[in-house]
């Protein structure tokens, strides 16, 4: 079963096997070389891309951040369509509802004008309870701040939701909400 001819075979391919992988590497490793050039000394890290000379711009605003142009609110809203904010509304549906049961959200129901965290049967997070004495009612221009970042505007929130970004879609939801009052 097992004679010269059959171990001298498996050896061959065993060894020819080892002998590709070694070329292999040495021509990926000639094509492909990821470690120091020569242009740095021994020790020092190799840079991997080119350095770009930039000049240094002025931040967008005082506190550095992005900042967003100021858009006049009371305008989006004298503009703003309830039906473009029903269909904006299609990213609330998930949490809130509005025939007046609370879901994973409390509802949406009177929302325009209604006290922050008032909706009874609701469990509100300690974070909006405590903004509650900041903002005490959902005004449209609370509703259009906090729809722009819920996070950001009270920290700790349950509320998960990343926000809008578009003033026009704010003012199209705040609008369409307040046709539910």
């Amino acid at each position: 079963m097992f004679n010269t001819m059959t171990v001298t075979k498996a050896a061959g391919a065993l060894i020819g096997s080892l002998l590709f992988l070694l070329l292999a590497s040495w021509a990926a490793s000639s094509l492909y070389h990821v470690g120091p050039s020569g242009h740095v000394a021994e020790g020092e890290e190799a840079p991997q891309a080119y350095r770009v000379a930039v000049e240094d711009a002025a931040p967008a605003d005082a506190a550095g951040g992005d900042a967003q142009p100021q858009v006049d609110f009371a305008a989006l809203m004298s503009a703003a369509d309830p039906a473009a904010g029903e269909k904006v509304f299609g990213k609330c549906k998930s949490c809130h509802k509005v025939d007046g049961n609370n879901a994973t959200g409390p509802h949406l129901n009177g929302v325009v004008g209604r006290a922050v965290a008032s909706v009874e049967g609701f469990g509100y997070s300690d974070a909006m309870k405590g903004h509650a004495a900041e903002a005490p009612n959902w005004d449209p221009e609370a509703l259009q701040v906090f729809l722009n970042d819920p996070k950001g505007v009270v920290p700790g929130t349950k509320m998960t939701f990343a926000g809008l970004k578009k003033p026009e879609d704010r003012a199209n939801i705040i609008a369409y909400l307040q046709t539910l009052n």
